[in-house]
């Protein structure tokens, strides 16, 4: 057993004796079914703390010849599937960490040259029985073993991207890596499985569009492999029932990344939980923003104070809890060349920050996690306008409680006036603005817009969550240069409370209307008792 050739199940124990181990052993039988096959090549993408590494791990303990790993994965989910036993510890396995070898180096020809040695040394030791052609020549190293043996080997391939996030100018550098990994593993009969995982997609350069061998499974497409990077709900509400913790604030917080598979029977859309997160909140028995420690706003700072047309519009919009039209197409898989706001917007997809919908091809900010770190990103921006918006929700959301009408109607004027660049001349823009100046009410409510109920739809609704049934649910009908009045009558008239009928505490009623002569907005808010709406 070296240190890269065959390194053993430790890593892979080490999460089994977790306090918190989610099986994802399902994610073995897909590989089992590309080994040795055209297919053979799998590179997956996800943001930091997602699980990509623990499932390198998982495949090394699975793979590797050097020790029988039957009693971690025996009462698992790949055990009961057929190629369990077939390919189980049949392999020789090279598991890297990229990063390792990035940071011990100055150079790329210096990281190459460490890498290939330091490889070629555990294979010699290991393989004392086979002569060598040139023992300085990795990819003859392994031909010559593959030779003799006649067994192929598992790659396994962390951090793979590592020089783009940490060289993202140093094109040269770049186009070197990708043909060495190129010549190192295309067309080489040693390699039963190749599976690489990073954040970025692999890049995009032209000629040197070097590992398009590889199928990618990446935040805009994830293929079937969805569900085995991140929690899904099922898994996330076994534990909240576990750690008695409340599954609708485990939601508000850390849901919301929609990674969708395309099948014969049609789409399939997963929400998916951001693993670290989770398993933090439930340890701690305490919600809070743990995933993001890891890369601080100041990462998000960079790419969304960028002098992108239409970005800052953009960004806005999602922080009223709109979705944003892009086209991911034109991006490049690094972290410096945008032609326009979708390439940085499809990186913040990638990193983590937002969350990606392949059917409406759209984006948005995926929880409350995350909307708080583009709220401490912009604190520290010149988007005082925004700055100000945001603090003044507080408020606002306090004057809706205590029913103060004239308040409220002037709490939205001064978020339209701070708002400047959003385009006002429809009730799409009101409603744009009703959501960023109540981006407040997402720390005591599920917030929905366009709410099915009576006869017809709710143009928001705050339902407060369990945590916070002291609060007051709100029905929102807003008005474009109408009466506010005649908003509350379209609420009770086509009954836009029956959607709140199972709701037990106290219920506000608000009609919010903009004058496009006078440019203000007016509001009438009522409070009604629910058993009056019901019959």
């Amino acid at each position: 057993m070296g240190s890269y050739l065959n390194p053993g199940n430790k890593g892979f124990q080490e999460s089994l004796n977790s306090a918190i181990y989610v099986d994802k052993t399902g994610f073995i039988e897909k590989m089992n079914t590309v080994l040795n096959t055209r297919q053979k090549f799998v590179c997956v993408s996800r943001p930091r703390r997602f699980g990509k590494s623990m499932t390198a791990d998982m495949l090394s303990a699975y793979y590797g010849r050097s020790e029988d790993s039957a009693d971690l994965f025996d009462d698992l989910i790949i055990s009961r599937t057929e190629t369990y036993r077939k390919y189980l510890n049949q392999y020789d396995v090279v598991k890297i960490n990229m990063q390792e070898f990035l940071s011990a180096t100055n150079h790329m020809d210096e990281m190459l040259s460490m890498l290939s040695r330091y490889l070629i040394f555990d294979l010699i030791e290991c393989f004392t029985e086979i002569r060598f052609r040139d023992e300085q020549n990795l990819i003859q190293v392994m031909k010559d073993i593959f030779a003799k043996t006649k067994r192929p080997f598992v790659i396994l391939i962390d951090e793979w991207d590592c020089l783009f996030r940490e060289y993202q100018e140093d094109k040269d550098s770049q186009k070197k890596y990708l043909d060495f990994l190129r010549a190192w593993l295309k067309d080489k009969d040693y390699v039963a499985l190749a599976y690489m995982t990073g954040i970025l997609p692999i890049k995009k350069y032209g000629s040197h569009s070097a590992l398009n061998m590889f199928t990618e499974y990446s935040m805009t497409d994830s293929g079937d492999l969805a569900e085995y990077f991140g929690f899904t709900e099922i898994e996330v509400r076994e534990l909240c029932a576990r750690y008695e913790m409340s599954f609708e604030e485990t939601k508000a917080w850390y849901d919301g990344y929609r990674l969708v598979t395309h099948t014969k029977d049609g789409d399939l859309c997963r929400y998916m939980y951001n693993p670290k997160s989770v398993v933090e909140a439930m340890l701690r028995h305490k919600f809070g923003t743990y995933w993001n420690r890891t890369e601080t706003y100041e990462a998000l700072k960079i790419y969304i104070q960028m002098d992108m047309d239409g970005l800052k519009d953009a960004v806005v919009r999602m922080l009223a809890r709109e979705e944003i039209q892009i086209n991911t197409g034109t991006f490049e898989n690094d972290m410096t060349t945008f032609a326009s706001k979708d390439d940085v917007l499809t990186l913040l997809v990638h990193l983590g920050y937002l969350t990606y919908d392949s059917r409406e091809e759209a984006v948005a900010i995926p929880n409350k996690e995350v909307s708080q770190e583009y709220v401490n990103a912009i604190s520290t921006m010149d988007w005082h306008e925004v700055v100000r918006s945001v603090e003044a929700s507080r408020k606002l959301l306090e004057s809706l409680w205590e029913m103060d009408s004239k308040a409220v109607a002037e709490g939205i004027d001064r978020a339209h006036k701070e708002i400047s660049i959003l385009k006002y001349n429809d009730e799409n823009s009101l409603s744009c603005t009703i959501n960023l100046a109540f981006c407040f009410a997402r720390e005591y409510y599920t917030i929905i817009r366009e709410l099915p109920s009576g006869r017809g739809f709710a143009d928001i609704c705050l339902i407060p969550r369990k945590v916070h049934m002291d609060k007051p649910a709100v029905v929102i009908e807003l008005k474009w240069d109408k009466a506010a009045a005649g908003a509350i009558a379209q609420i009770k008239d086509k009954n836009y409370v029956d959607a709140l009928k199972d709701y037990e505490g106290s219920l506000l009623l608000a009609g919010i209307s903009y004058d496009r002569k006078t440019k203000t907005h007016s509001c009438v808010i009522e409070k009604i008792e629910k058993n009056a709406t019901r019959g």
